[in-house]
């Protein structure tokens, strides 16, 4: 799906973080959506946890920094890291490049596949919280 100039492939689930889930079974491949690294501009660092680290839904994994932004990403669902995306320690533009190919953050093993309902999968809700975020930034 297209919002505005944003891709948000149909088949993730997107967070209010800006967080993307993608799942494989019980693994969930996270990343942040276009329309965040968009606005973050150049990423320039990128904090990430460690393999085996486990997390709550919501909880903060790491930052995210450009020159002029830092911000923060979350679990969009509880579990343990089992994967690391180490390219981005010396390339974390990849997010800005392909936020949902090779810019994905971590992969977590998911403990509780009832959390993904908590999370945004109708194309009406994605583009609400989008268009909702953009007069947020607009209006700053």
């Amino acid at each position: 799906m297209q919002i505005d100039q944003w891709d948000f492939p149909d088949e993730l689930y997107y967070n209010e973080g800006h967080a993307w889930a993608r799942v494989e079974g019980d693994i969930v491949t996270v990343g942040v959506n276009d329309f965040t690294q968009f606005l973050a501009g150049e990423i320039s660092y990128i904090d990430l946890p460690m393999e085996g680290d486990e997390f709550e839904f919501g909880e903060r994994i790491g930052t995210i920094e450009t020159g002029k932004w830092l911000g923060k990403y979350f679990a969009p669902v509880s579990g343990e890291i089992v994967e690391v995306n180490e390219k981005l320690e010396d390339d974390p533009t990849l997010i800005n490049k392909s936020p949902y190919g090779e810019g994905w953050i971590v992969k977590i093993k998911m403990a509780n596949p009832d959390e993904l309902d908590k999370l945004m999968k109708d194309p009406e809700e994605i583009k609400k919280f989008i268009y909702s975020e953009v007069d947020r930034v607009a209006n700053k």
